[in-house]
């Protein structure tokens, strides 16, 4: 740039308004008169703080907004205090909520009676015998009900699902009539006199008139179509033996649910309100239903406190209907009751009254609050199906097996029979049911479990109990099979986090795209291992990019991998033989790895195969002699579960 350039360039800055100035400084002005070049520091944080406050307040304005306002206050349609005028309460419908499906639930525990035959100190006796029958869709929701199940552990189910030696009194394999007694009916055989002969039905003329009337009749001249009837009898009405059927199925279908698909999204979400409405079958205590909908005793006695000003008792009448509202707790995955509203039916009209609703407050406490929105009572029992709340299949079992107040004991051995088909960690869908067979609480109260079947989806399993002629008692499904199999999909303490599937996948490390031969358990480091299946150790060593590795081969062409460990079990080294859930090592993070994960793979005569989905052989199968009587034992459970409950039915369940 030349002189007369850089003079016309200055000039047209002057009379822009830009002069030449000294440079900005953090030192005092000179002199008492400040010239605009100094910088504050208190000005500089200031303002950033105050930026930094705008951001976090406006965040958290959309947080609550969006996803979070059950977590730091109770949404206004939740707690309407009754103390505000009633003219003033605003619809509880917020605009723009996602209107959820509602599902119909299936609740039934019933009594179902049968004549069976039993041996009783050498006597052959014929009795009735009653059974616990239970049909129930899946708790599509976490309470307090089910706080304290004890943790997913695959070591736990395999000792849990082992068949057991019964004892003379077991009544697995019952002898059932179809016809019905009264009382006991004791059989006693002796053989017959000789000089007893039996009057016959017929006589021997009158069979005879009877076939030549018949024959001639038939080819008479003229004569039609007629059929030929050489013999006839009054119908059997005395005890006669089930007859095996080789249809069948899950007996009752629930109908009218609504299926919501679960997103990918949905599982990563927080936990959402939903509400259940609950009716009340008999007069009695509001405890009971109230415990086996999300309340635990702490906060029934809290809302009992509540509502005791307001109600003359603390039993309701048959009929009542209750809606809760459930939402998530702040400390806890566990829904607790945000609201409870108790309707009466009014004993002249039989119309549904508001009596009473309790509200929690965001201090904890439960205070009374308005009616909530009205809305129409249906005939069923609902609730509000939010994906956010399914639980996982584990939990889902044990929490409708509380509400059903089936024996811890019968629900780990249910969960663990199902344990080696079934992901327990994925989480259920709506309309999902299980039902249940149990022999009726003897003197001691012990039960025994007779049948199980679990519908997930579109697919249905079952299994029944059998014992075979050494007295051991394990349960089988329709073709003889256990629902054992000899090898594990989860294989280390609580099942672990499912964090990479089989197949193709952009590796985390090298960030290109491989074949992931297995799956990713992560958990832990520490956490222990277990051998899948009972084999042979072949590998326990360093192997690159699996870090410290074992494997393992079993029977029938399969082997199992064990990589990224941070240490292998003392005593693990090839030719070692172990057994199924036997500890072989600890997790960790070794070899290619971006955190203490396990990885699981399964070969098949040297093929990798997905570890979650690949079909497993049975773990034992009955025998061919067994055949007849099992399938014997399969009708009669069948008919069972078929019959109509007895006049003594427990009430469909609150």
């Amino acid at each position: 740039m030349n002189p007369a350039q850089r003079n016309r360039t200055a000039a047209l800055l002057k009379a822009s308004g830009f002069e030449d100035g000294p440079a900005l400084t953090v030192q005092s002005t000179d002199g008492e008169i400040p010239h605009g070049r100094e910088l504050s520091f208190a000005w500089l944080t200031g303002t950033v703080m105050t930026g930094l406050t705008s951001v976090l307040l406006m965040g958290a304005a959309l947080y609550v907004s969006f996803e979070g306002q059950d977590t730091f206050s109770t949404a206004y349609e939740a707690l309407q205090l009754i103390t505000k005028p009633a003219e003033t309460a605003i619809d509880s419908q917020v605009k723009g909520d996602r209107v959820r499906p509602v599902a119909r639930t299936r609740s039934e525990l019933e009594i179902v009676e049968a004549s069976i035959r039993e041996n009783v100190d050498g006597r052959a006796l014929i009795r009735k015998q009653p059974f616990v029958r239970v049909r129930a869709t899946l708790a599509t929701a976490a309470t307090a009900l089910s706080n304290d199940i004890p943790d997913y552990d695959p070591v736990a189910m395999i000792d849990a699902s082992q068949p057991v030696v019964a004892d003379g009194d077991d009544v697995a394999n019952p002898d059932i009539y179809g016809a019905e007694v009264e009382g006991e009916v004791q059989i006693k055989t002796a053989a017959l006199p000789a000089s007893f002969v039996p009057a016959p039905a017929i006589s021997d003329k009158s069979a005879s008139d009877f076939v030549r009337s018949t024959v001639e009749n038939l080819f008479a001249e003229g004569g039609g179509e007629g059929e030929v009837a050489l013999a006839y009898a009054q119908p059997d009405t005395g005890l006669r033996d089930l007859g095996v059927v080789t249809d069948g199925g899950l007996s009752g279908i629930a109908e009218n649910v609504s299926i919501l698909p679960k997103t990918k999204l949905a599982e990563d979400a927080g936990l959402g309100r939903s509400e259940r409405v609950v009716t009340v079958r008999e007069s009695g205590s509001l405890k009971e239903p109230l415990l086996k909908n999300g309340f635990d005793t702490q906060t029934y006695d809290m809302v009992s406190a509540t509502l005791k000003n307001v109600l003359s008792s603390a039993n309701v009448p048959g009929g009542a209907r209750l809606r809760i509202l459930m939402g998530p707790a702040r400390n806890s995955q566990t829904l607790i009751p945000h609201r409870l509203s108790i309707y009466f039916p009014d004993p002249a009209t039989g119309e549904i009254k508001h009596a009473a609703t309790a509200a929690l407050t965001d201090r904890g406490s439960y205070v009374l609050g308005l009616e909530p929105p009205k809305i129409e009572f249906p005939e069923e029992d609902t609730e509000e199906i939010n994906v956010n709340n399914l639980p996982s299949v584990y939990r889902s079992i044990w929490e409708t097996a509380r509400k059903h107040d089936i024996d811890d004991a019968i629900t780990s051995r249910i969960v663990a029979m199902f344990a080696y088909d079934i992901d327990l960690t994925k989480r259920i869908s709506a309309g999902d049911s299980i039902e249940i067979l149990e022999t009726e609480k003897d003197a001691t109260g012990h039960q025994d479990l007779l049948y199980v079947a679990l519908k997930l989806g579109t697919t249905t399993r079952e299994l029944f109990r059998f014992r075979t002629d050494d007295g051991t008692v394990d349960f089988y499904d329709p073709d003889g099979e256990t629902g054992k199999r000899f090898l594990t999909r989860r294989p280390l303490q609580g099942g672990g986090r499912l964090a990479s599937r089989f197949g193709n996948r952009v590796h985390p490390i090298f960030k290109s795209r491989r074949m992931h031969t297995g799956v990713d358990l992560a958990s832990k480091t520490g956490t222990p291992i277990y051998a899948s299946g009972d084999g042979v150790i072949e590998k326990a060593q360093w192997v690159s990019g699996y870090g410290k590795y074992v494997e393992i081969k079993h029977v029938n062409g399969f082997e199992t991998g064990y990589g990224h460990q941070s240490r292998i079990a003392d005593g693990i080294k090839p030719g070692v033989r172990v057994r199924q859930g036997q500890i072989i090592g600890y997790v960790g993070s070794t070899g290619n790895s971006t955190g203490p994960h396990l990885h699981f793979e399964i070969k098949v005569n040297g093929r990798f195969v997905d570890p979650l989905s690949v079909k497993l052989p049975r773990d034992k199968s009955l025998s061919a002699q067994y055949e007849g009587n099992f399938e014997q034992t399969i009708a009669q459970i069948r008919d069972l579960m078929n019959r109509d409950a007895a006049p003594m039915t427990v009430a469909a369940l609150n």
